[in-house]
């Protein structure tokens, strides 16, 4: 073999010693990444638990919550990246020149994360909420950095981008503390409107949950092909809206029948020519 390809014993030796040097970096890279793990959720679960006690808005501390976890990753991203043997100083500087182009690639989020802010700052709406935006409704959950979380009838978790919410036009349906009820229903032709009102304010008064201020309202909305239709409204708790809905519906139906009160149906008169 020719000598001037063979390894010189310094070469072994600065290999080994590359490769020893190698092995401790990625093992204690390795511990870093397990222990920086173990002590993130720690964390993270300290944090939420100090939150839980504090008088904070839940809207906020979702927010926070949702912060506080990704700064604590990228740290543990960088402290991993220095127990290889990286300049951090250098991948820092790395970092800050790849951020112009990745926060254009990413300008989406950063209005997301503005959204996130003029949501906390503005609060059209906090966690328990029931909102309806761009034909999406359901209760809030969270609100994260991102996105908010809403939960949909049929329990489907929504996300929806911060930047949207915030820009969107919004429907709250719990924010106030009392809600409008308003039913339409037809009677037909002839009817005692005195008795279909009397009828209807005689079910409402014996609901407790139905509001004696403002008063509920009988009113005729229009003449129909084939029958009066009437407006009532009521008011209530917002908690009791869909309860109280239901029920009336429900009361309306018995009682009109007791009484005699005929519900319209579609008719039509055919004359036979001789």
């Amino acid at each position: 073999m020719d000598a001037s390809l063979t390894p010189s014993p310094e070469w072994i030796d600065r290999l080994i010693d590359l490769g020893v040097t190698a092995g401790k970096n990625i093992l204690l890279a390795a511990l870093i990444f397990v222990v920086g793990r173990f002590l993130v959720k720690l964390l993270n679960a300290l944090f939420a638990r100090m939150m839980a006690r504090s008088s904070v808005d839940a809207e906020v501390q979702t927010f926070l919550r949702s912060l506080v976890n990704i700064l604590l990753t990228v740290l543990l991203v960088i402290s991993v990246i220095g127990a290889l043997g990286i300049e951090t100083t250098s991948f820092a500087a790395l970092l800050a020149s790849a951020g112009v182009a990745v926060g254009m690639a990413l300008s989406g989020q950063l209005q997301n994360f503005a959204g996130g802010i003029i949501i906390l700052l503005l609060k059209p709406y906090k966690v328990g909420d029931f909102v309806e935006v761009q034909d999406t409704a359901g209760t809030v959950r969270e609100i994260q950095i991102f996105h908010t979380v809403l939960l949909a009838y049929d329990n489907r978790m929504i996300y929806i981008p911060n930047a949207t919410m915030s820009s969107s036009v919004i429907v709250n349906r719990t924010q106030q503390a009392t809600r409008r009820l308003e039913w339409n229903v037809g009677v037909s032709y002839g009817e005692d409107m005195d008795k279909v009102r009397a009828t209807v304010l005689a079910l409402l008064a014996e609901d407790s949950r139905v509001l004696a201020d403002p008063a509920p309202q009988v009113l005729v909305d229009k003449m129909g092909e084939s029958s009066v239709d009437l407006c009532i409204r009521a008011w209530c708790a917002t908690d009791d809206y869909w309860a109280v809905n239901y029920d009336v519906n429900r009361l309306i139906y018995d009682r009109f029948n007791q009484a005699g009160i005929e519900f319209p149906f579609p008719q039509t008169t055919v004359h036979m020519a001789k």
